[in-house]
């Protein structure tokens, strides 16, 4: 029995290394408090010698100004704060829905990348190499000419689909009309989402017990399906639709997005897509080479080896540079300013324009895509503790 060596006293001495290093921050902290703190003081002396106001009292008065598409309902005499609370809101209407669609365009363009078919491969390649060198603006008002200037006006509006009309004025389309009994849908979808959940672990630790491999995704889509139809006829099955209607000169009712917002969304995906698709052919190439052999003398399949044997040991090296295009895509969504869509930089612009509370306005922006930073690294890095490998 081997025993363990005592545990390291820590010495507080000059001669101590550790000391030493736990000193120099403090001093460092200090000198970086004092001239920030000298900075601060400087500068509101100065803005006072000036006559010029500061502080965020300005946030609780009306805001004088539109703001042209939202999903939380606005008034131009509401105040600064809500203003800023609708464009954190359009930010992450954009980001979450840009993550989601350029995770997915990604993986399979990666996968593409590393596919057999030539013509696969190439057509793969090709679309990294074009959007990885364009930047991201130019590409913005790529799509913003399209959607604009190429689209029929809104009176000739495209309608591929009974309820879906697309023009210059953006895409229409179909929406539930809210009633109490979708509040069933909602309970049933989430029950089917936790014994989607449930019938997963169950099927990774029979892998992991008996080598055998149970399909997962095609019974957990099975479990919320079957969870929220079960849940809308509980609810009294509601089914009225609000649809849009086209009339002489424009298409009303039903759901839309404008023109600003699927610009900055398709480009946002299509441009950050192509970096995931580096990030994510990198990490099936790290796997080694053994593990490939070792699949093919199972008898796994190409697509099996790739599900459950290439990508699981590739997320280690995936999820950290994935988790830095995340934070890319939701900063560059600061962009959109330059297309017209309503995001928080713009609202702040305006509201910086109307009081001239440039510093004020600018830590708000600058508070908001902190803090939307730190949350994400903060559940990439879960998730990344969850998905590494663990020792035996």
């Amino acid at each position: 029995m081997t025993s363990r060596p005592p545990p390291k006293k820590r010495v507080w001495s000059w001669r101590s290394q550790a000391f030493r290093g736990v000193v120099y921050q403090v001093l460092a902290l200090a000198l970086i408090a004092l001239a920030a703190g000298y900075l601060l003081s400087n500068t509101l002396a100065n803005m006072r010698a000036r006559g010029i106001q500061s502080g965020f009292d300005f946030v609780w008065e009306p805001a004088g100004f539109a703001i042209g598409e939202s999903l939380i309902p606005f008034d131009s005499a509401e105040s600064y704060l809500k203003a800023y609370a609708v464009g954190l809101v359009n930010t992450l209407r954009v980001a979450v829905a840009g993550i989601v669609l350029a995770t997915v365009l990604g993986t399979l363009v990666g996968i593409g990348r590393l596919s057999r078919n030539l013509l696969v491969r190439s057509i793969c390649g090709a679309y990294v190499e074009v959007t990885r060198n364009i930047p991201l603006l130019l590409q913005l008002f790529m799509w913003y000419f399209a959607l604009t200037e190429l689209l029929p006006p809104v009176e000739e509006a495209m309608h591929a689909s009974p309820g879906f009309f697309f023009s210059k004025n953006g895409l229409q389309f179909p929406l539930p009309h809210w009633e109490p009994g979708h509040w069933g849908t909602l309970v049933g979808l989430a029950a089917g989402l936790v014994l989607a959940w449930g019938w997963g672990r169950l099927a990774n630790r029979r892998f992991e017990t008996t080598g055998q491999a149970l399909p997962t995704w095609l019974p957990g889509l099975v479990l919320a399906v079957i969870g929220a139809a079960l849940g809308w006829l509980a609810g009294g099955a509601p089914s009225a639709w609000e649809l849009p209607e086209k009339t002489e000169i424009n298409v009303i009712g039903g759901g839309s997005v404008t023109p600003e917002y699927l610009t900055v969304l398709v480009g946002l995906t299509v441009y950050t897509a192509g970096y995931i698709a580096e990030v994510v052919r990198a990490g099936i190439q790290s796997v080694p080479f053994g593990q490939h052999e070792a699949a093919a003398a199972l008898g796994l399949t190409r697509t099996q080896e790739l599900r459950l044997v290439q990508l699981p040991q590739a997320l280690r090296v995936i999820i950290p540079p994935l988790t830095s295009q995340y934070l890319n895509l939701t900063k560059n969504s600061s962009l959109a300013v330059a297309v017209g869509y309503p995001d928080l930089v713009s609202i702040s612009a305006t509201a910086l324009n109307q009081t001239g509370r440039a510093i004020e306005c600018i830590a708000l922006v600058m508070a908001c895509y902190l803090t939307l930073s730190l949350l994400t690294s903060a559940a990439m890095n879960l998730y990344n503790r969850r998905a590494r490998l663990k020792d035996r």
